[in-house]
């Protein structure tokens, strides 16, 4: 994990349809490249107090010339809801990447 990873929560909104909670946070990650979004799922959810598989990553964007992302994280009440929810491509990305990799080859073949 990055050791200079700096979350600031700048929003937080609750979707009762959905049931999930939207997040908007701020990454200062100065010296070091945009960190990885499975870093970031875990800095999410040390955060909020919650299980890792609740949190999905959004996005995360970093603004040019910046140490500076500004990334969304959708954190929802049950895992299920988030598998329902989130697009494939969502659910892929905030994997750890060895897994992610894995169902590629598997694919491939």
């Amino acid at each position: 994990m990055h050791e200079k990873l700096k979350i600031k929560v700048v929003g937080n909104k609750r979707n009762e349809l959905l049931e999930r909670n939207e997040v908007i946070f701020m990454i200062t990650h100065e010296g070091s490249p945009t960190p990885p979004r499975v870093d970031v799922r875990k800095e999410i959810a040390r955060i909020f107090q919650v299980d890792i598989d609740k949190v999905y990553i959004r996005k995360i964007e970093t603004m040019t010339g910046t140490t500076t992302a500004v990334g969304e994280a959708h954190i929802y009440d049950k895992p299920e809801q988030a598998e329902i929810i989130e697009p494939e491509h969502i659910i892929a990305r905030s994997s750890p990447q060895k897994e992610v990799k894995g169902e590629v080859n598997a694919k491939g073949k």
